[in-house]
């Protein structure tokens, strides 16, 4: 089967690691299914992996990606939640720590991938494959970090930090449904403009100055963190996904303390949380914002686009 996978491991140029070529077809496992891809959406995961952040040397040939639309043998149309293990004991052993796909079991960018029969999620008939697609990294993430981690509720004000990633858009176009006052910060005037088109109350340049929120969802880290911190209301939530930009350098954790502020992790989301997520689009008519969709044997250009933030939304190849 055809599938984009990390041969090599290149830190300063991504693309440079991955090839697209034939990969041996998923085997039989107890209590797995194998999935025909009709999309498979790319996430900062896949950038870092080729980097070398989180998967080995040893470990290549990887076939890299955590999201996909698409049918199994049976004609079930499904999304595929691409968090295996971590004590769920679904399709591996119990004590199997947690991992995602493309870490321990081959990813999504291919023309077939196997995953757990558990962590598959019937897709609605008003959702495309390319729609489908996007939902189990960013718009899981920002799902989780808004209502499961976050419990924003409506009416609540929102600070999202960045402005063209998939998580962002998602926590925008989720938010305004939902009835949240969502802000934005970003550095593209361009982009700002978009997000508020998209539904946000407002976007500023990072670090402007805002109206105490209820809750900030970051995903970049030592650039923004001092301004979250500084943003977020007494007893608020701040929820950390990503920090692209790297750790912050000083934590300000007498602020954190003495304003009695929570700061919560998530990492993607739990299969219930996916099937609430796509419940909710099925029945608001919330659809994901799509950059482009390009043939899987494009891959490379899609890791370049995503690489060098070139994108607004998410970017989908399609096998």
């Amino acid at each position: 089967m055809l599938a984009a996978f990390a041969a090599r491991l290149s830190p300063d140029d991504p693309s440079a690691g991955l090839d697209v070529a034939e990969r041996p077809e998923p085997e039989p496992r107890e209590h797995w299914t194998t999935v025909q891809v009709r999309a498979a959406a790319l996430n900062q995961h896949d950038v870092w992996s080729l980097r070398g952040v989180g998967l080995r040397s040893e470990q290549l040939p990887m076939i890299l990606g955590t999201d996909a639309a698409g049918v199994t043998d049976d004609g079930r149309e499904v999304v595929v939640h691409g968090v295996i293990g971590g004590g769920l004991g679904h399709g591996v052993g119990p004590d199997e720590p947690r991992s995602l796909l493309s870490e321990r079991y081959p990813g999504t960018l291919a023309e077939r991938v196997a995953v757990p029969t558990w962590n598959l999620v019937d897709k609605p008939a008003s959702l495309s494959f390319v729609e489908a697609a996007c939902l189990p990294t960013a718009w899981l993430t920002a799902y989780r970090m808004l209502f499961t981690s976050g419990r924003a509720t409506p009416g609540q004000r929102v600070l999202v930090q960045g402005s063209g990633g998939g998580v962002a858009t998602a926590a925008v176009l989720l938010g305004a449904a939902a009835g949240l006052e969502v802000v934005v910060t970003g550095r593209d005037e361009a982009r700002r403009r978009r997000v508020v088109e998209l539904g946000a109350a407002s976007a500023v340049e990072p670090g402007a100055r805002v109206p105490r929120v209820d809750l900030v969802l970051e995903t970049v880290g030592g650039a923004t963190w001092s301004h979250s911190v500084r943003s977020v209301r007494p007893g608020g939530t701040i929820v950390v996904a990503g920090a692209t930009t790297g750790d912050a350098t000083a934590a300000e954790l007498q602020r954190i303390f003495f304003l009695e502020i929570t700061v919560q992790g998530v990492t993607m989301g739990s299969r219930d949380d996916l099937v609430h997520l796509v419940a909710f689009l099925d029945r608001t008519g919330v659809r994901p914002l799509v950059d482009r969709t390009l043939p899987l044997t494009r891959a490379r250009e899609g890791i370049d686009l995503l690489a060098a933030g070139g994108q607004f939304g998410k970017i989908v190849l399609e096998p």
